[in-house]
């Protein structure tokens, strides 16, 4: 017997349950030697005669992961039959006349969702991550039911900020609904829960879309109030995307005080007031505002800057929703996957601040 479906049922897909043979996902091998005969892969001996591999990966429906798993049969078959010729055919299957197309799912699902909130900056580094889980965090302890995808897609950091890396979420089967990962009442779902730590998405602009509208909207959300969508830095494809498939009720921005950051924000807040686009804007958040060490606290180090965020908005005609200083327990918050929202501290009470201006 052939060794091949040993070795293809050694492949996992990053979010479903199982290898892509239980899966049924490699479908129609066809073995044959030099001559072009087929082979029968039950047959004793046969792999020293295979000179050709050809079979499908047939997915249920358009898959981000399918490039990622052709790839790695195509490595795991040429490196066992490094003299065979490896064929893999990529197809979706058609779909049943008796089960709903993944739009009208997406469509049910959205529609459980009060207000979707995209979180968005300039340029990385100035905490956007942060400021969602904290946030989400603020909002969830006033009551309501909230959730966070991490849409950054080549940086996700929310499964570390959240305490909930290496965790894999389950496809629910009957209806090929993502099941978000839930703690402290919230619901996360991050393109890291689905792959490796160290594993490196060279995704071209069209692929990174198809992902980030699967985190969206092939999920099992349920009902909930708020659904927070950490974007990633810049103006770029996957925000385009974003903004003309997702029914956005607003978008907030995250800046710091320096100049940079600042002339960096301005592309952001141009991005979702054009006419094409129109996304309201809820206003700006300034974060690393100032620096209290815990011995001086009535002391206030500028290190970036001061009130660049608050003279950004009153230029650009978006409201200042307030300043997050920088304080220990943020950082902390985000190395060990406890949001600092979560606590009793002045961050905690200006996140609850500013969480307030999305309950209008």
């Amino acid at each position: 017997m052939t060794k091949i479906i040993e070795l293809l049922s050694a492949v996992e897909h990053p979010a479903m349950e199982g290898d892509i043979v239980s899966l049924g996902i490699a479908a129609d091998l066809k073995i044959a030697d030099a001559q072009g005969g087929e082979l029968d892969p039950e047959a004793e001996g046969v792999d020293e005669k295979i000179a050709s591999i050809k079979f499908k990966l047939v997915f249920p429906s358009p898959d981000p992961f399918s490039a990622d798993l052709k790839k790695e049969c195509e490595e795991i078959l040429e490196r066992e039959f490094p003299e065979a010729s490896v064929t893999i055919i990529e197809m979706v299957a058609p779909r049943r006349e008796t089960k709903r197309t993944v739009d009208e799912l997406n469509d049910q699902e959205l529609k459980k969702i009060g207000k979707i909130i995209a979180v968005a900056s300039g340029k990385g580094g100035v905490g956007k991550s942060t400021v969602t889980v904290n946030l989400a965090a603020a909002l969830c302890r006033k009551g309501y039911k909230v959730g966070i995808v991490d849409a950054d897609i080549y940086g996700p950091s929310i499964p570390k900020m959240t305490g909930t890396e290496g965790i894999s979420p389950l496809v629910e089967q009957a209806t090929n609904l993502i099941v978000p990962i839930e703690k402290w009442g919230m619901k996360i779902l991050s393109i890291g829960h689905l792959v490796e730590p160290e594993q490196a998405l060279i995704w071209r602009g069209p692929m990174a879309c198809n992902a980030l509208k699967q985190l969206i909207m092939q999920v099992k959300w349920g009902e909930l109030d708020y659904l927070l969508i950490d974007l990633p830095p810049g103006t770029g494809d996957i925000h385009i995307s974003l903004v003309h498939d997702i029914p956005l009720a607003g978008a907030v921005i995250v800046t710091t005080p320096g100049q940079v950051a600042i002339a960096d924000v301005i592309k952001n807040v141009n991005m979702f007031k054009h006419r094409d686009i129109n996304i309201p804007i809820y206003g700006l958040i300034e974060n690393m505002a100032w620096f209290t060490p815990a011995e001086l606290p009535h002391n206030r180090y500028y290190i970036f800057g001061k009130d660049g965020g608050r003279k950004m908005a009153q230029e650009t005609g978006i409201p200042f929703l307030g300043s997050i200083p920088i304080y220990m327990s943020v950082s902390e918050g985000g190395d060990t996957g406890m949001p600092a929202a979560m606590g009793d501290n002045p961050v905690a009470a200006a996140f609850a601040s500013i969480s307030t201006s999305l309950e209008k």
